[in-house]
């Protein structure tokens, strides 16, 4: 692909001298003008920009997608679509939009985070203007808090300059110094600019682990009810959850002034994955990979994984983190 925008390139400079060398000097001047315009658009075609051609939301993908794709999650596909929908469509959003997502390994925030990507971003999680944070990879030395605090706002001060449309994905906030996301608090606020800069129409996402054992027990408790996942409502976790990742001295949120001023829109719970769920990434994966489902082969993989509580195994310990390499092993 690369071979092939650099020999359209070459093909339109090559041209352009060509018509210099037949036409008059006044001529040439034009046809210069027309060289230089025309590679600027193939250019522009070819190569990743921040307008409409490269980002363009596609509310019915991403509907179709959480329906289909993502399993077990009434209650965050739900938040997602809505939030993300009326983000996107705000065509002067008062502020970022910024959601926090949260629950147990394999429960589907990362894909989540794709979905979202995907809906908005021609490349996807490849565009240059999605921005993807680890604690353990970009944070990962406590005595080096204030230098990353400062790192921090400079990279995401140069990224939104670039595209206002930027997206900052912060992974593993569970492991995060606590308080460095504070250093962002006023990127995220009600500030029409800052420094000349408008970060109103980024969006923010925070995944994290924590609060995921609240989720959990929210759920096992109406599971022992008698009641179905699906009666869970967001009013039964949310305010729990926002106070467990508050207080949690582990957390990326601990203390957080984000919090505190209700700078993140919404928390977004990911309820822990039963065992029909797990089939259905199975099954799921399986098509990914263009070979027919085997309903067979994805029930006994999924009976081969670890569940909670132990004697009822009724939620997946690990969701479906582990399913594409299990797969492997399996066929």
């Amino acid at each position: 692909m690369k071979a092939t925008r650099l020999y359209l390139l070459l093909h339109v400079l090559s041209t352009t001298a060509v018509l210099v060398n037949t036409f008059d000097p006044v001529t040439t001047t034009v046809v210069i003008g027309i060289g230089a315009s025309l590679g600027r658009t193939i250019y522009n075609y070819l190569h990743e920009s921040c307008d409409s051609k490269w980002i363009a939301f596609n509310a019915t993908a991403l509907e179709v997608d959480l329906s289909r794709k993502l399993f077990g999650q009434h209650i965050a596909s739900r938040i997602i679509l809505k939030a993300v929908n009326g983000f996107m469509k705000n065509a002067n959003p008062k502020k970022p939009l910024v959601l926090s997502l949260h629950g147990w390994t394999g429960t589907g925030k990362n894909f989540v985070s794709k979905l979202i990507a995907e809906s908005i971003y021609k490349e996807g999680m490849d565009s240059n203007f999605v921005h993807v944070f680890t604690s353990t990879l970009h944070f990962p030395h406590p005595s080096q808090y204030l230098t990353y605090k400062s790192q921090l706002q400079q990279w995401i001060k140069g990224n939104v300059t670039n595209c206002e449309r930027s997206m900052f994905i912060f992974d593993e906030m569970d492991k995060m110094h606590p308080g460095l996301i504070d250093s962002i608090k006023p990127y995220l606020d009600y500030y029409d600019k800052l420094d000349g800069v408008s970060y109103r129409k980024a969006i923010f996402l925070f995944l994290s682990n924590a609060g995921g054992d609240s989720i959990a027990q929210t759920a096992l408790d109406f599971w022992k009810e008698g009641r179905n996942r699906e009666e869970i409502e967001l009013k039964d976790l949310e305010m729990l959850l926002s106070l467990s990742v508050f207080n949690n001295k582990e957390s990326g949120f601990f203390r957080t002034s984000l919090i505190d001023k209700n700078l993140v829109d919404f928390f977004v719970p990911l309820l822990p994955l039963e065992y029909r769920h797990v089939v259905q990434c199975v099954m799921a994966e399986m098509k990914d990979r263009g070979v027919e489902p085997d309903q067979y082969l994805a029930d006994k993989l999924a009976k081969d994984l670890v569940y909670f509580p132990k004697s009822e195994r009724v939620f997946s310990v690990k969701g479906c983190k582990t399913i594409e390499s299990k797969l492997d092993y399996y066929t």
